[in-house]
Order: structure tokens, then sequence, then C-alpha cells
């Protein structure tokens, strides 16, 4: 995720870094290498310069040649300029969503074609069950192939309730119809997905318009492909200009190498960024915080999304159980070490916890192959499987045939089961020395535990 101008930045930071002092001219220099790299990331050059001059403001300012440290001082004006750009000057408050209407409140999906919207809709639905609502969803798009039978597959998949339309209905009575439904069936939420174009069109423009005035949503969203770059600007620019928006949703923000559309469209709209679409997955939806993105961009980490990612990922009555099996003298088994490479995988992999973490762990780990550590703890998985209850109860019991037949079950070599076994060996140990409450001797021996660190 906005890898190139992560890495601009984190040698602009570097360099400053080494400076005694701020000066004219290595701040202009500074300048001039991030206004580069800013412009490579296709960022909008309106929002290019004024986030360059507010950076020279405050960088030549008391609050920076005050400081003890200049280096450090600048990097937090950047950092602050940076979740500036992205909207933290609007206010928390700004990037959640509004529910402040009688029910259901009403979010409408607006956008191009092929941006993602059908699929976020499925999302944001998923995302706001999860905050204990109940959800309709319907399609108004009655122009794209399957676009109705789409949205209604993926309104299952997240356990949300879908108003059936036709691509011969109205989207005007569409939306009504699944507005009156809502009221009936007392839902809290009524998301409304509508057509987009390849292009835009203004009768595509009439015709959301038309149903946004039918419906009066709370929240009207515009959805925009982080991967487009300049072309993005445009879209935004004439969808703010039809419809009175109240955020930006990014998709694809996961494959986009350079990110310019998640700094430029909320300087366009002045709509703050809600939502970022961080993976194909229907979970692959994020609230959007401007100042942890900046971090992130920054090459800083994002321990706080590492840490949400934990709270939803961990089964936390399973992690105390196990604790307290511990602690009074309960052995750490096969089942218990399966238990933790699940919780694992439920945290988005390896590759998805590096991504959050600050940039000197990423290098540290640069070496690593993620991919291949990962498909290592799908396979570590499916050789306990293959293990009796009692193996994985007593693991001291599994010798030579055993291994044999563990092996010949999982469709791997007995070396991969030997390896297994260590790691396991590994970790029991580190849990011994927990009970002992020797917590540093055991984050200390972390190294090399798990598969593809090394």
């Amino acid at each position: 995720m906005l890898d190139n101008l992560t890495q601009r930045l984190a040698k602009v930071v570097k360099t400053m870094r080494g400076e005694a002092r701020l000066t004219e001219a290595n701040t202009a220099e500074m300048l001039r290498e991030v206004r580069l790299a800013l412009l490579e990331a296709d960022v909008a050059l309106p929002a290019v310069r004024e986030f360059i001059a507010k950076v020279k403001e405050k960088a030549l300012g008391e609050e920076v040649i005050g400081s003890l440290s200049p280096g450090q001082a600048l990097v937090g004006v950047v950092q602050k300029e940076l979740a500036a750009l992205m909207g933290a000057d609007l206010g928390p408050e700004a990037s959640q969503l509004s529910f402040a209407q009688q029910p259901p409140a009403i979010i409408l999906m607006a956008g191009l074609q092929g941006v993602g919207k059908t699929t976020t809709t499925g999302k944001l639905a998923k995302y706001l069950k999860e905050q204990k609502k109940k959800v309709l969803t319907v399609s108004a798009d009655v122009y794209r192939p399957a676009a109705i039978a789409q949205l209604e597959s993926v309104t299952k998949q997240v356990g949300a309730d879908f108003f059936p339309s036709t691509a011969s209905d109205k989207p005007v009575d569409i939306a009504l119809n699944a507005l009156d439904w809502a009221k009936k069936h007392y839902h809290d939420v009524l998301i409304i997905d509508t057509a987009g174009r390849l292009a835009i069109d203004e009768a595509m423009m009439q015709e959301i318009a038309a149903v946004h005035a039918a419906v009066k949503p709370i929240e009207t969203l515009f959805v925009v492909d982080a991967m487009v770059g300049q072309d993005a600007i445009n879209t935004a620019k004439a969808f703010n200009d039809a419809l009175p928006l109240t955020g930006v949703i990014l998709t694809k923000l996961d494959g986009d190498s350079r990110g310019g559309a998640a700094l430029s469209v909320r300087h366009v709209t002045g709509k703050p960024i809600k939502f970022a679409g961080v993976s194909e997955k229907l979970d692959g939806l994020e609230a959007f915080d401007p100042a942890r993105m900046a971090n992130r961009v920054l090459g800083m980490g994002d321990i706080l999304a590492l840490v949400e990612e934990a709270r939803k990922g961990v089964d936390m009555q399973a992690a105390a159980d196990m604790a307290n099996k511990i602690k009074s003298g309960g052995k750490f088994d096969m089942n218990d070490f399966k238990a933790q490479l699940t919780q694992m995988k439920k945290m988005g992999g390896m590759a998805g916890l590096m991504d959050k973490l600050p940039a000197q762990f990423q290098q540290a780990a640069a070496g690593a192959n993620m991919d291949q550590a990962e498909k290592q703890v799908r396979r570590m998985c499916g050789i306990i499987d293959s293990m009796t209850p009692l193996e994985r109860a007593k693991p001291d019991l599994i010798k030579a045939n055993r291994k044999r037949r563990i092996a010949a079950g999982a469709g791997v070599q007995v070396q991969e089961v030997n390896r297994m076994l260590n790691q396991y060996e590994q970790m029991n140990t580190m849990m011994k020395k927990l009970k002992g409450g020797g917590l540093m001797k055991m984050m200390r021996g972390m190294k090399g535990m798990m598969p593809g660190m090394r």
C-alpha cells in the first residue's frame, strides 16, 4: 500500500534525521524531495502545492526551531500535515457514518462502473452488521448484467437482508419500494447500490440525483478506485457537483503502489474519506483514520490497526482459558499449538500483520517470504489434523512409525513433521517460561520460532 510514496518519504526522513539543525537550504531540499514523492504518487498538483506550503510554514516556525531535535520535529510536521491532507482537520466525527435520522438510515452508493461499488456495498453491510445493525441492501443498477444477482450473492454471504429488484423496474421505484420494506421490517440501515458507467454520463447523473431526491439519504458515499490516479480527481469533481456527497470510500488501496487518490480526493471534494478497501475479501473494509494512514505512509506503521485485528481475530475466552491452563500446571499440547496458528490466520496472516508494522520491523523481515510462510502454517495445521486425539494431547508419543503415518496422512515428507514438532517444542518451552513469569526471556526466544521468520 502506497509503497513508492512510503519509500521516497522514508529516504527524506532519514536524511533529515542526520541534520544537526534546520536551515533554509536543507529545508528547501527536503521539500523538493517531498514534492517529487507526492507527484510520483499521482497526487493532484493543487493538493501538493497546498501541502508543501503548509509544511514549509510550520517547518520554519517557532515549534521546530525551538526543538531539541529538529529532525524529529520536522517528521512530526510532515506527519501532521499529511494527516490533515487526508482529512484529520475535519475532526474524528467527520469520518464516521451518521445514523441521526428516523430508521432506516439510508446510505446511497455512487461511483463509476468497475470501481468495486457492489462488492463494497456487501463489505459495508458486513461492517454494519458487526456493529449490531439490521441491514437491508438493494440494487438500483438496472443496466449492468448480473448486477442485481451479484449484490444478492454478497449480501447473503455477509448475512444481511436483500430486497429483490428486476432490470425492468425504474431505479427511483426500486429505492422507494426498498425504503417502504425497510420501514415495515424495522431495518436500521438501507444501503442502495446505484448504476455506474464506464465514464461520466449526463443520464447517469440525472438518474442518481433523482434517486437521491426521492429517498433523501443521510449518507451519500462516493466510491472510487484508488488505482486510477488523476482520473479519480476528475470523477470526484463531477460527482461532487451533481450530488451532496457526505464521504468517500477508496477501493483497491491494497493494490495501489502510488496511492495518490487517497491524498487527492479529499482535497478535491472537501469530504472525508470514511472507508478504505484493503483486500478483496468481504471483511476487507477498514474505517479510514487520516492520522494512522499518515503514519503508515511515513513508515511508522499502524499499531492501532494491528491491535484491532487482534481483537477481531482472537478468541479472548479461548486465550484466557489457555493462559489459566498453563498457569495451573497444564501442559501445552498440539491442540493449543493449532489454536495459536489459527488465531494468527484470523488476524490476516503474516503479510497482513507485517503491513501494519513500522518500517524497521518490515526491513528486518525483508528476507522472509510471507506467502511461503503462510503456506507452511497451513501445512502445519494439516499435519496436526492427521494426528489422533491421543497424539495431539501427548506429542511425546510421536515416534518414527507414527511420524510416517502422520506424514502420509498430511501428504508431506517426514522431515516436515519433524520441523513442525521442533517448532511446537520451541513454543512449549516459551509457555513454560511464561508460567514462571519470564516474559522477557520468552520474547527473546521468539526469533526463529515462526516459519519463514528465521
